[in-house]
Order: structure tokens, then sequence, then C-alpha cells
């Protein structure tokens, strides 16, 4: 073993601390060697070494002057945006946005592809890559990793798509076209995995350890996360609460998983639109009907809480298995219902069963996938250019 390998040699002390200083650049910066030294707990002569190690590999910058102290004035210094790029795929039936951001989590640029039913996937993502890295201005070479959220089935082992809800001609074999098209490292996420990373980085599941996602829009699904991780099962099928038989339902025996039964019967755009009908509620989509029923007061108090009833069967069912401190409602339809529905809920599953988790509505504004694969490529981007200061 070489000594470069051994635990607290100068090299290894040297790659954590430039690795530390890194994530407090991006994190708080810009700084001063002097305020990196305090917050690494680093001298001040091993600090500026720091700083120097890494704008020689073109890490960090100087962006500016500290004013106000004594002497002349201290240099700031910065994480360089451009080192590295990352681009977010969220591909739906009918488009796909991609957007590109820079290693500091900025996204620098975005595009909007239309499907049509026969358009080749490779040529669908193709398009919106580039034309995202062209609106960002960055380097295709410069881009470290390609996201893509899709719906339905991801393998773990291999990574490859094994079913696509909504995405008929997304299919085995996809992954391996997508990188030697792009001649970029390329992976596939479930759509509603991504929706869970977005709401632990910045929404409603901020510092939870355990949380479920329950996905409530055209399609419905569940993400699941056990002590701050993706449990995703060993098909990746953890989280299809869509398919979850519900007493009263039809229970489908088709093996292409492509008709409509079990919980997703109940509760997807279509039944919420067909229960705000039955209760005079007409709008032209579900999280519409939705904010009307809410709109109406005590009006639309019956409509919310046969729904309400309804989620409460899937979310009940999965809080008895994993027992969660948060359940978590998105989509459009979750989204919509905000804090009224998400409490109906909550009171629903307190009365059905032995568990009573918290149930919130989401906080992610807008475009959780997007921002879920964007973030799951940053952290594999930012893993890979800093430790390769080592």
């Amino acid at each position: 073993m070489s000594s470069a390998r051994l635990p607290g040699t100068p090299r290894l002390l040297r790659a954590l601390n430039d690795r530390a200083a890194l994530e407090l650049l991006l994190s708080r910066g810009p700084l001063t060697r002097a305020q990196l030294g305090e917050l690494t707990g680093l001298s001040k002569v091993t600090a500026s070494q720091l700083v120097e190690r890494l704008e020689e590999r073109g890490l960090v910058a100087r962006v500016g002057e500290q004013a106000g102290g004594r002497g002349p004035n201290a240099q700031m210094y910065a994480v360089v945006p451009s080192t590295a790029y990352v681009v977010g795929v969220d591909a739906g039936p009918a488009h796909v946005v991609a957007g590109v951001a820079d290693i500091t989590g900025n996204i620098v640029g975005r595009t909007d592809v239309s499907i049509g039913d026969g358009d080749d996937p490779v040529k669908v993502v193709h398009a919106a890559v580039v034309e995202a890295a062209g609106a960002a201005g960055a380097p295709i070479d410069r881009i470290r990793r390609i996201v893509l959220g899709t719906p339905g089935l991801v393998d773990p082992k291999s990574g490859e798509i094994t079913f696509a809800w909504d995405l008929p001609r997304w299919h085995r074999g996809l992954l391996t076209a997508l990188h030697d098209d792009l001649d970029r490292p390329v992976m596939f996420e479930n759509d509603v995995n991504l929706a869970a990373i977005a709401e632990q980085h910045s929404g409603a599941a901020i510092g939870t350890k355990d949380f479920v996602l329950v996905w409530l829009d055209r399609g419905v699904g569940t993400a699941v996360v056990l002590g701050g991780r993706l449990h995703r099962g060993s098909a990746g099928a953890a989280g299809e609460i869509g398919y979850l038989p519900v007493a009263g339902t039809q229970v489908s025996r088709d093996a292409s998983r492509r008709s409509k039964s079990g919980f997703r019967a109940l509760v997807d755009a279509v039944a919420v639109r067909q229960i705000a009908k039955t209760h005079g509620f007409k709008a032209n989509g579900a999280a519409d009907a939705v904010r009307a029923a809410i709109a109406a007061g005590t009006a639309g108090s019956p409509f919310l809480d046969e729904l309400a009833r309804r989620i409460s069967l899937g979310v009940a069912s999965v809080g008895l298995v994993l027992d969660p401190e948060l359940v978590v409602l998105a989509g459009e339809i979750g989204q919509a219902g905000g804090a009224d529905l998400a409490q109906r809920v909550q009171h629903e599953v307190a009365a059905i069963a032995v568990v009573s988790p918290r149930v919130v509505p989401t906080e992610v504004a807008s475009e959780p996938v997007l921002n879920g694969a964007i973030l799951t490529g940053l952290d594999a981007v930012r893993e890979e250019v800093f430790g390769s200061t080592a």
C-alpha cells in the first residue's frame, strides 16, 4: 500500500482540508483566507497554502476584496462556477424539460422540448440537453452528469428503465443509447424519488430522516426516505403505491401494468375530477377543482373530505409498514390541496390506523422533479471534482 493511502498522511489531510474548504465556499462564500482558516481551524499559513492549491487547480478564484480592516484589503475567494455543469431532465408524456446548473447549484440554462407520439427519445433528450447547454453557455465537455427523471421503474442495479408509465418508447437499452449519443455520463431516476430529494433539500422535509412523499397527479406514487436516504427496493418498485390493491377497486392481472386499478383508480387526476363533478365542482383540471373547493369554504368540505378519505387509505397503508414521522403530499393535487387537504388526511389516517404521522403539503414551489435531478447530479459531480483534489 502506498503512503498516500495511509490515514493521517500529509497528502490525505490536505485532501480533506481542501474538500472542507470547497464545501464552505459553496455554502458560505465568498470568503477570505483568514475566514477559511477560522472556519476550518487551520492556521493562516496552512489556509493560504490551501487556497493557492485550489487556485492552481482552477477550482477557486478571487472575486473581490473585503474592505474595512487595517492594512490592505483582504482578497475574497469563491468556487469557479464554470468548473463543471450538470443537466437535470424532467421527462413527461408531452414534453421534456431540461435545466443546466453550474457546480455552485445556480440554474443557468433551461429549455422545454415537445414530444410527439412517435418521437425517438434519444433525439428528444439530445435536443433538450444541447438547447439547455446552449442557453447556459456551457460547453458540452464540461457537463459532467445528466440525470433524467422518469415515471415508472428504474432498476437500481443496472440503472436501466424497466417500465415507464406514460412513456412507452422509453425502454431497456435507452441508458446506453443516450450515453453513446451524448458522450456524457447519464443516469435515470424515478421522478417521484427526485421530488423527494428536492423536498429534503429545500422543502417540507428539511432535517427529517424518515419521511414519505405521496405524489398525487396524473399518476400516483410514493417516495420513501429512511435514515435520510432513498429506499428504492430490490427492483426499484418501492413506493409504487398506485398499484396498491384497495378493497372496492378492480384488481388487475395485466402484466403490462398499464391498466388502471388499485389505489391509483381512487385518487389520480381523472378520479379527482370525477369526485369534484359529483360534488358540483367543474374544472378543467383536478388541481383547479381542489382549489375551487377550498375557495368555496364550507361548501367545498364534502368534496375535500371524500378526497381525504381516499388518500388516507394509501397513506395509512404506507404508514403501517414504515411508520414515518412525516408524510408530504405533492404533485399538482397535493400542492393545490395545501394545508387544508393535508390536515384532513392526517385526521383520517389517525382515525383508521394505529399510526399518526404528521401530514403536510409540499413546500417546493415549482419543478420538483427537475430540481431533484439537478441536486442528484450536483452531489455526484461535486464528489468527483472535489474528490479529485486528493
